[in-house]
């Protein structure tokens, strides 16, 4: 245990669900989109239903606001995203 008095506040980051749509014929550019763009969600698994047919692609991410949310993503693809924000709920 540290002796150190807790001055600091902690804070919370707000966690975000970010839904994107586009058409079949969309799919190679929201892909090579994040060719060259810097951001965590790269290299990361997701869900996405390209492969069935639905053409969305679902992030859940944690960022301070709504825009920062979108800010992980390349223009491209944040042009075309919804953002709701989330939280975890047990369900009985």
């Amino acid at each position: 245990m540290s002796a150190l008095p807790n001055t600091g506040k902690l804070k919370l980051v707000t966690r975000y669900l970010l839904q994107h749509r586009h058409e079949p014929r969309e799919c190679g550019v929201v892909f090579a989109s994040f060719k060259g763009f810097e951001s965590p969600l790269r290299h990361e698994a997701t869900l996405a239903s390209c492969r069935s047919g639905g053409h969305s692609i679902w992030w859940t991410v944690e960022a301070d606001d709504e825009a920062r949310a979108l800010q992980l993503l390349p223009a491209y693809v944040a042009e075309r995203t919804t953002v709701a924000r989330v939280n975890e709920v047990e369900i009985p």
